[in-house]
């Protein structure tokens, strides 16, 4: 018997535009998530109505509002190092009162930090005027290597270092492999170089304490090609558009 094969439905054709987060994200007010929950939290309107779902297109003929007021122009994506000292929070509002990053930038425009650093944590921290860079470059498929120089209190051997290679679970937690290296002990302290890709929250603090070291200060060298250098503590740097181009590859006309 001959089989009759049932006529194939047209593929169904996506919706013009961009998803309002990412619109958002681009006019430089937040990243897509904190995009999504100001949709979420009701303070987004999409010509006159007020969005319940952030699962909506929206074109250039399209009125978005956030809090009653209109997204401003799209600027250019800037991207600037920092180096960061220890006692800030990276965080626009801080529930505790602590000082924060934000305040001490106040000469920038409105930027948001490519992930994060712990308050006790030194180095570098990449800030950006762009949502649509600060996720590029967030992302895991981008790969970039976050490097840290570690001084632990304890000693440590290099073979029991060379154990999380491969990496390691810890509180049910599965982190990915790292690249540790001891540089030098000081006194009752041992100095460490790591390289990881997650930058998953405390990795680098709870990776120490699962091979019986303590972390008493953390500072970020590099992330990706982007490097402190002797850059002072307090310092930002901007880095030309030419070097974010050519670091992000094709992936860069899709930010622009």
């Amino acid at each position: 018997m001959e089989k009759i094969e049932k006529p194939q439905s047209a593929p169904k054709k996506s919706p013009p535009g961009d998803r309002i987060a990412k619109v958002i994200a681009r006019a430089g007010l937040c990243s897509r998530r904190d995009a999504e929950r100001l949709v979420e939290e009701g303070r987004v309107k999409l010509n006159g109505k007020t969005l319940k779902s952030p699962a909506q297109n929206v074109t250039a003929r399209d009125l978005v509002l956030v809090d009653n007021k209109p997204l401003p122009d799209r600027e250019p994506v800037r991207l600037w190092l920092y180096h960061k000292p220890a006692g800030l929070v990276v965080s626009h509002r801080d529930p505790e009162g602590r000082p924060t990053v934000f305040e001490k930038l106040q000469d920038l425009p409105r930027v948001m930090s490519v992930g994060r650093l712990d308050i006790n944590t030194e180095g570098l921290l990449l800030l950006t005027n762009s949502g649509a860079l600060e996720r590029a470059l967030e992302l895991p498929s981008t790969g970039w290597t976050r490097r840290y120089r570690v001084r632990a209190y304890g000693h440590i051997s290099q073979a029991t270092l060379d154990k999380l290679k491969d990496g390691a679970e810890v509180d049910g937690v599965q982190y990915g492999p790292i690249e540790a290296k001891v540089e030098r002990s000081q006194g009752d302290n041992t100095w460490l170089s790591m390289a990881l890709k997650e930058g998953k929250n405390r990795e680098v603090k709870k990776l120490c304490e699962h091979v019986n070291i303590t972390v008493n200060r953390l500072i970020r060298v590099s992330y990706g090609p982007f490097i402190l250098g002797e850059m002072p503590r307090g310092m930002v740097e901007e880095v030309p558009r030419r070097v974010i181009a050519a670091q992000l590859g094709p992936k860069f006309k899709d930010i622009k």
